[in-house]
């Protein structure tokens, strides 16, 4: 299994000598790699089973550093970051030469951003390149919110994990683009699309994209258990299906006649930041248990719930 611990000095050699660290962020922990050499990324598509058509997001440290890797920062791009930054946002921008095409799987934009986690923050000052950190988890599963997570998929294939603690934030960034004047919303995450909106004006919502998807966490089918997910009314859920074996993800409150430990619940108080912060535990945590199905219901569909019931329709997604 990996080494857990919090040794900024450890992690940065292990990044040095082209091998790979988990990271900490506000959103979710990410498998790191030099961002400029091809040889450590490659490790990253093969450790995660990741296919190379779905790009990666370069992390870094400050406004300065972006500038070296990417060609332009249109005008709402800037207002962005630097509103948002650091912070659960993720920009799709033009990239320079030195940023190598695997990254990118093939396309000129590169998706860029600045986590809002003091530890990685740390890290990153003090290495020479920037780093690309997919979530630290095997393609498509369940997203990691805890360095315990990490070791749980990938402690045999990394020597390390950077504790930093659990994600604050728990879902992860929103990537925002963008066509001439227009901005886009490529992945819905943990800025809403309301925040985007009271500093650039109104933005479109991107469709998910089944194969080559021009940003990361764009495929229709993602973030899933080993278990079943269904997405519903619960209620009428369990008429269909029954009581027994099955596992229940609800907004505010347990389903009747059903057992708790068969249950998450992710947010008691209503807040979406707080569901938000407990999705995918509650999705690994349900994932363990002996039953054969998981029941979800949507949460409101606004703020954070658009990115919540987001990942829920693709846990669900045949």
């Amino acid at each position: 299994m990996a080494i857990i611990g919090k040794e900024i000095g450890k992690a940065k050699s292990i990044l040095e000598s082209g091998e790979l660290v988990a990271i900490p962020t506000e959103t979710v922990y990410g498998l790191a790699g030099n961002a400029f050499n091809t040889e450590a990324i490659a490790k990253i598509f093969k450790v995660k089973n990741r296919p190379s058509f779905d790009p990666l997001i370069v992390h870094t440290y400050n406004l300065e550093q972006v500038n070296k890797i990417v060609k332009e920062l249109p005008q709402k791009a800037r207002l962005l970051a630097e509103r948002f930054w650091p912070g659960p946002l993720t920009l799709l921008l033009p990239k320079q030469v030195i940023i190598p095409d695997l990254v990118t799987s093939g396309m000129d934009t590169v998706a860029v951003r600045i986590p809002n986690q003091p530890l990685t923050l740390d890290l990153l000052q003090s290495l020479d390149f920037p780093l690309v950190a997919p979530s630290a988890n095997p393609f498509g599963y369940v997203s990691p919110t805890s360095a315990q997570h990490v070791d749980d998929q990938l402690g045999e294939k990394i020597d390390y994990v950077l504790d930093g603690g659990p994600c604050p934030v728990g879902i992860e960034s929103t990537i925002v683009g963008f066509e001439g004047e227009d901005a886009i919303i490529h992945r819905l995450g943990g800025l809403s699309k309301e925040k985007i909106e009271s500093i650039i004006g109104k933005v479109r919502l991107m469709p998910h994209s089944s194969s080559n998807p021009k940003a990361p966490g764009m495929l229709k089918s993602h973030y899933s258990p080993g278990k079943k997910v269904i997405l519903g009314d619960i209620d009428f859920l369990i008429k269909k299906y029954g009581k027994d074996r099955i596992g229940i993800i609800s907004f505010t409150k347990p389903a009747e006649g059903i057992i708790l430990e068969h249950q998450a619940v992710l947010a008691p108080d209503g807040d979406l930041t707080t569901a938000a912060k407990n999705l995918f535990s509650s999705l690994r945590i349900l994932d363990k248990k002996d039953i054969d199905l998981i029941l979800a219901e949507p949460v409101p569909e606004h703020g954070l719930g658009l990115a919540i019931n987001d990942r829920l329709k693709r846990a669900a997604a045949k």
